[in-house]
């Protein structure tokens, strides 16, 4: 009758290096997991402060129609020149900014994650 075959070392080895990695793989996963949780928070405070510099925009538009108001006598076009010159600046900066944040985009841990699963594979084909 068929004698259960011993498994060799290399065997063994494969096993725990293919356990081992898939550990490895999991806790990174978990940890993606955790990041996105951080992003679902993160969204939350960006979106209180688009609220707060929206509201402060809005305080800094009536400040300005104040002071054009106030001013209307004797520098009504230069006032209202100073006013639009500092808020199209300030949107332009803003608009700079935003621009180069979104082309640098994040993809966390995602060259990980598949060079994990890469690992898995090639372990698994030399099993075969």
């Amino acid at each position: 009758m068929g004698e259960r075959r011993r498994p060799r070392l290399a065997d063994s080895l494969h096993g725990f290096l293919e356990d081992g990695l898939r550990t490895a793989q999991t806790r990174l996963e978990l940890l993606a997991l955790e990041v996105q949780e951080e992003k679902l928070r993160l969204s939350g405070l960006l979106f209180n402060i688009v609220i707060c510099a929206l509201l402060l925009a809005f305080g800094l538009v009536f400040l300005l129609a104040f002071l054009t108001v106030l001013f209307w006598e004797e520098h009504r076009l230069l006032a209202l020149g100073i006013a639009t010159a500092v808020c199209i600046g300030a949107a332009l900066l803003t608009a700079t900014n935003a621009a180069r944040e979104l082309k640098r985009g994040s993809r966390l841990f995602a060259s990980s994650l598949a060079e994990l699963a890469r690992d898995r594979a090639a372990l698994r084909r030399d099993d075969e």
